[in-house]
């Protein structure tokens, strides 16, 4: 095992009083590659709060980036580059515009932001973003955000992969190292997660979540991993983020372990400090 990751999405309080359900969505994968090398790909998507079926953008954003990135697994040799981006994002904006013309609605119907990270030992890193949200990563020099959480025209808003110039507000960045602390998330964390007037990550808020994944100990790494998700679960809909915060919120979290033998479970991870 390369990667340790634990992901959740979890419904805000607003939404649990209507009765409505989380319109995140998110995928975490490892590929083996032919060189032998393992793909970590974390990808989080979230459903515009004004889009009537953003939650099924969110959905259908991630199915077609899973899709893209396999089908691109299989061809060749993979290069973690902004081409390989705009054929992951292409693929989410295609998919949510043939669902759109399926159901007789418009693509804007569906509109959602799309974050991801893929991330291999020998290819280094690649992140892309198209909206709000964050991706925080370690590639050797400490805790950066790697791409500021975008607005759009007016406040409160922000840009969607659903748009005609999806390609143009793409933000890509890569890097030679490979990120061995990642994190993505999307708007819901963003006032607890960041700095919003620096745009640096709460050290405090991240720390005990990457101690947890890389101090954890079992004889069944399935049964640790499904304990460190439900402990994460319980932390999202806990009162230190609810009482800041009233929306979804996704939270995805990776360490790479490289030779270590993953043999306690560490209580660190509902310690995370939501008051940072």
């Amino acid at each position: 095992m390369t990667w340790r990751v634990i992901a959740r999405s979890e419904a805000g309080t607003s939404h649990i009083k209507r009765s409505l359900p989380c319109d995140d969505d998110c995928l975490f994968a490892q590929y083996r590659l032919p060189c032998g090398d393992e793909l970590l790909a974390v990808v989080v998507a979230d459903g515009a709060g004004s889009a009537e079926h953003g939650g099924e953008g969110a959905q259908v954003a991630i199915a077609a980036v899973a899709a893209a990135l396999q089908s691109r697994l299989g061809e060749s040799e993979i290069i973690l580059d902004a081409g390989l981006a705009e054929i992951l994002v292409t693929a989410a904006h295609d998919g949510i515009a043939s669902k759109a013309t399926n159901h007789n609605l418009r693509p804007r119907d569906f509109a959602c932001t799309l974050l991801g990270v893929l991330a291999a030992q020998t290819l280094g890193t690649m992140v892309f973003q198209i909206g709000d949200g964050g991706i925080v990563l370690d590639v050797g020099n400490g805790l950066e955000l790697a791409v500021v959480p975008m607005v759009g025209e007016y406040a409160n808003m922000t840009h969607f992969v659903t748009q005609d110039n999806f390609r143009e507000v793409l933000a890509v960045r890569t890097f030679d190292p490979l990120a061995t602390k990642i994190a993505a998330f999307t708007d819901g964390l963003q006032r607890i997660a960041l700095d919003l007037a620096t745009d640096v990550p709460h050290e405090l808020f991240f720390r005990p979540f990457f101690k947890a994944l890389e101090d954890a100990r079992s004889e069944n790494e399935e049964v640790l991993l499904d304990q460190l998700s439900l402990a994460l679960g319980r932390f999202l809909q806990g009162p230190l983020v609810n009482e800041r915060t009233d929306d979804d919120k996704t939270l995805a979290i990776a360490v790479w372990l490289g030779d270590v033998d993953p043999t306690t479970a560490s209580d660190e991870l509902g310690n995370s400090d939501a008051r940072a």
